[in-house]
């Protein structure tokens, strides 16, 4: 990549003289804040940029001896393979075993290995037992596992991961990295949560305004998880009593208790797949339990996994309004305490990852809920902007009970109360 440029069409420059050359099998970490350039970056060494993207492109991109200007993406199947974002937005079969061959048939791969290099990287990330499920029974970071198998067994030579751990535990966001360090190709990782990646990396690359820049601030650098074990809170604002809740006949929780009281702020861990989303749609009543009951007090929000699926208007103001009839005022200081002032007219689906997932906080902010259930509200967020998550949360804290669905146990550990795990029946509370 020599003296890269990119706009997308009718925006500034996302990208500005981005030079890069990547050695076979060298683990690059790409930092940076949310916005800054990093995923348009893969889309570029992907030849997503500018070919699916449109836009204006300066300066020279070639993979494997192949220029992207010239070559279509697909073209470059089997040379690169890209673990976007979204994994909800990559998978296009129903079952996880076709899913994961689909790539490989693509390829030509001859069909007596297409099974058994599917099974292969399905058992590496830990996803093998998945094989025969229904892609949309799997929680977010089951199916990130698997998009991550995808990617594996079409064995590239250029290895492209965008947030590959934003939705998996902290086993399996160590074993992802370590699998992709082994994987032989060159890998690029964009990754927001650098104790997760920095120790696998060969070089670091920072990239902000669309340039890389010498020094990685003090915010990427890694910081220690410590769980917090506080007393419960105060009076309940809501209860779950003995709780189960199965997906067909698969069962995901089993006479399960919880308690959040109002003034505090309640992190839920544990291992991908093990209940914590099904607990949090449990407790705001977007699931009814099959058994046990819940009792909530007041009003409850949820913040989805994956907020960006449910945006419906075209601009970020009328978004955050529509919880609050469509009070634009309200709106626009519910963006600006979530770091998106100015924000008002872009529309959603124009902004980064991360920047969706602060304009989905607004809109369930700005309701002012007696319980705020957040399900991993740092996916894609930036080190600064998550500390910014968290202070906010804290000020608000004494108006409502909060939960917390998350992975990450760095921002646990800054913004909560208790710490509370799906595995372990001590850390269930009557």
């Amino acid at each position: 990549m020599s003296g890269l440029s990119f706009s997308y069409p009718g925006e500034h420059e996302a990208l500005r003289d981005v030079t890069l050359e990547l050695e076979p099998g060298e683990v690059v970490a790409l930092l940076g804040p949310s916005g800054g350039g990093k995923s348009t970056l893969l889309r570029a060494l992907a030849g997503l940029v500018p070919h699916f993207h449109g836009g204006r492109f300066a300066g020279r991109v070639e993979v494997g001896g192949l220029d992207t200007r010239r070559v279509r993406p697909a073209d470059l199947a089997g040379t690169v393979a890209t673990l976007f974002q979204d994994p909800e937005d990559q998978a296009v079969f129903t079952r996880v075993a076709a899913e994961v061959q689909f790539g490989l048939e693509n390829l030509g791969t001859p069909p007596p290995e297409i099974v058994p290099r599917a099974e292969e990287a399905l058992a590496a990330v830990g996803a093998l037992h998945l094989a025969e499920r229904p892609v949309a029974e799997l929680s977010g970071g089951e199916l990130q596992r698997v998009c991550l198998a995808s990617t594996l067994a079409l064995r590239p030579r250029l290895l492209l991961l965008d947030e590959p751990t934003s939705q998996l535990d902290p086993e399996g966001a160590v074993a992802a990295i370590e699998l992709a360090r082994d994987s032989g190709a060159a890998v690029v990782v964009s990754e927001q949560r650098p104790e997760r990646v920095l120790e696998a990396a060969d070089r670091v690359l920072f990239l902000a305004g669309g340039r890389l820049v010498d020094e990685v601030p003090d915010a990427w650098l890694p910081r220690e998880a410590v769980v917090p074990d506080a007393d419960p809170g105060g009076e309940p604002v809501c209860r779950l009593e003995e709780v189960s809740f199965a997906y067909g006949q698969v069962p995901v929780v089993e006479a399960r208790s919880l308690q959040v009281g109002r003034g505090e702020i309640v992190a839920l861990v544990g291992p991908n797949g093990s209940g914590k989303t099904t607990l949090a749609k449990l407790a705001t009543g977007l699931l009814e339990p099959q058994a046990g009951r819940v009792v909530r007090d007041g009003r409850a929000c949820y913040l989805s996994q994956d907020p960006g699926r449910y945006l419906v208007r075209e601009r970020a103001d009328e978004e955050v309004a529509l919880a609050v009839g469509d009070d634009l005022e309200r709106a626009r200081a519910a963006l600006a305490q979530v770091g998106l002032a100015g924000f008002d007219e872009r529309h959603p689906r124009d902004l980064s990852s991360g920047e969706r997932e602060r304009l989905a906080l607004a809109a369930v902010l700005v309701a002012q809920p007696d319980l705020l259930v957040l399900d991993e509200p740092t996916r894609g967020v930036d080190p600064p902007r998550k500390d910014e998550l968290a202070a906010l949360l804290r000020a608000q804290a004494p108006r409502r009970g909060t939960l917390v669905v998350t992975n990450d146990l760095v921002f646990a550990g800054e913004v909560a109360d208790r710490c509370i795990s799906t595995v372990t029946r001590e850390a269930v509370l009557a």
